[in-house]
């Protein structure tokens, strides 16, 4: 039986290892956390992550933990319409995007694997292309080393050598809160250079994210920084923001790869941020992590060369990449001026200009 070494107990790692165990691989996912947790975070997966989660046999369990989500559009910080999502639209061509909280979907793949497949509290220092993993418990060789360690990935040092993240120019707050209201709708908010967006889960509670053109390494004061930049924009808001606990706040500065020249070298696959660490602007980092774990699976099982997998997954991860980041740049506009003509610019595109732009994100399959 072919042994794969994933490095990384995220979405993407463990979701390699489900489908890799699923055509027959033996699989041992090295984690450096001592426990897979992660809080305080909600999760949109579209059309094209349900394809993927469907392959794994994963996807009913996940809809049933999820919420459908269809964004109402885009406000200005007054809550005047800025642009109307064709909801209906969207449905209909591509089905809706669900929102779920991370952690359950961890637990999801995590109960898919054989409770012997995951280490933790373990620290991968080096990745070989011969198949050799070098950690803190010693060392581990496999047929297969998958690359899913994230942003500053170790293993990817071993595929292109060092390659430096790059700071987009803001940071994002991410927080969980249970309203005392049920939300009448949902969607994002744009200010100058600031960003606030909300969204339900199925347990009732409400996911916020929140952004911010900031110099990387800011220091911050949480929920009193929030209710100062958002707490006089438009309801429901400043509701959110006061029913939030300071506990639950998370900041994040946000950064992404430049284009990698390849995802492999010889025994070595790189996957989901290791590879293409991207902007949260189109909601797509999990989702390509979800995509890149089926397709590696089915590439190395039947081509122990990879070529394939990096053909097929890095020019439209890239692709992808690259989207987010122009859609980031055109959201944190900051200049008054440049910020009216974006809004104008907004309103006066047709609803169908936005199906149309989705396709060649979401019109993917396995």
């Amino acid at each position: 039986m072919a042994k794969a070494i994933i490095v990384g107990g995220g979405i993407g790692g463990l979701a390699a290892a489900v489908a890799l165990n699923r055509h027959g691989w033996d699989v041992e996912v090295l984690e450096r956390a001592t426990t897979i947790a992660e809080v305080g975070a909600g999760l949109s997966l579209w059309s094209n992550a349900l394809r993927a989660l469907d392959a794994l046999g994963l996807g009913d369990q996940v809809r049933e933990r999820a919420v459908e989500q269809d964004s109402a559009g885009i406000r200005d910080s007054k809550g005047h319409w800025i642009s109307r999502a064709d909801a209906e639209a969207i449905r209909t061509r591509f089905g809706s995007p669900i929102m779920m909280h991370r952690a359950d979907l961890l637990d999801i793949l995590r109960a898919a694997l054989p409770e012997t497949a995951l280490r933790t509290g373990i620290s991968v220092t080096a990745a070989h292309p011969d198949g050799a993993v070098t950690h803190s418990a010693g060392t581990a060789e496999g047929d297969l080393i998958v690359g899913a360690d994230g942003l500053r990935s170790v293993v990817r040092r071993a595929v292109v050598g060092d390659i430096t993240p790059r700071y987009r120019g803001y940071t994002a707050w991410r927080v969980i809160v249970t309203p005392t209201e049920p939300l009448a709708d949902l969607g994002e908010t744009w200010g100058r250079g600031e960003r606030f967006g909300y969204a339900p889960l199925s347990d009732g509670r409400v996911y916020c994210f929140a952004t911010a053109n900031l110099p990387a390494g800011t220091p911050g004061d949480g929920l009193a920084e929030l209710r100062r930049r958002f707490g006089t924009w438009h309801a429901p808001i400043p509701a959110l923001l006061a029913a939030a606990e300071e506990s639950a706040v998370l900041k994040h500065d946000l950064y992404d790869l430049p284009d990698l020249k390849t995802y492999v070298a010889h025994r070595i696959a790189l996957l989901g941020d290791a590879a293409h660490a991207m902007t949260p602007n189109l909601g797509q980092g999990a989702c390509q992590a979800l995509e890149d774990a089926v397709i590696l699976a089915r590439v190395a099982t039947e081509d122990p060369t990879l070529t394939r997998y990096d053909a097929e997954r890095r020019p439209r991860t890239q692709m992808l990449a690259t989207r987010s980041r122009r859609l980031g740049t055109l959201a944190q506009l900051s200049a008054p001026p440049l910020v009216a003509l974006r809004n104008t610019a907004l309103r006066l595109l047709p609803t169908s200009a936005q199906a149309n732009s989705l396709a060649p994100v979401l019109d993917w399959t396995c």
